[in-house]
């Protein structure tokens, strides 16, 4: 049985950006029950030197549908600072990403399969094909970046479990 670019990346941005979206809602309501600010939550990191929730959300967002747009311009670079602690701005990523990716249709990708995509960082680059750079580059970034999101909602207090990250799972029948 051979799976397509189609089902691994768009099925799995499918699957766990509906999950980050749930996680706003419950950061949402955590602050509303608490006080706690949005923009105290959305700077809420796991370590001094990593990024808060909220820029954990833009990333998972840049890494599928900022991903998606980069294979068909060729460059993806990171995505821009600072970004919006507010939920409403951070909800909008994850909605706005959800479209992007679902307009991809089964077989878009593998039409593109060998395109060149270059990583772009100022002088620095890497080059890649679209395949290479959605399954080693794009795709390790986005789960890293949805499980640090759900992390640090974890690491505050906050009572969700795996089901809460999982989300629909594609099973048999």
């Amino acid at each position: 049985m051979s799976v397509s670019l189609h089902e691994v990346i768009i099925g799995t941005y499918q699957q766990l950006l509906p999950q980050m979206d749930q996680l706003i809602t419950k950061a949402e309501d955590h602050c509303a029950q608490t006080g706690t600010s949005a923009a105290e939550l959305g700077a809420s990191a796991l370590a001094p030197d990593m990024w808060g929730f909220a820029k954990q959300l833009d990333q998972c967002a840049h890494h599928s549908a900022g991903a998606i747009k980069c294979v068909g311009e060729g460059v993806f670079s990171p995505a821009p600072d600072p970004v919006s602690a507010d939920f409403g701005a951070m909800r909008s990523k994850i909605t706005d990403a959800l479209e992007v990716v679902g307009a991809v249709r089964p077989g878009d990708l593998e039409q593109i399969a060998d395109r060149d995509v270059i990583f772009q960082v100022g002088d620095f680059s890497i080059d890649f094909t679209t395949s290479g750079f959605l399954l080693s580059f794009s795709l390790p970034n986005f789960y890293f970046h949805c499980t640090t999101a759900y992390n640090i909602l974890r690491h505050n207090g906050f009572e969700i479990g795996k089901l809460d990250f999982l989300g629909k799972m594609r099973t048999k029948g």
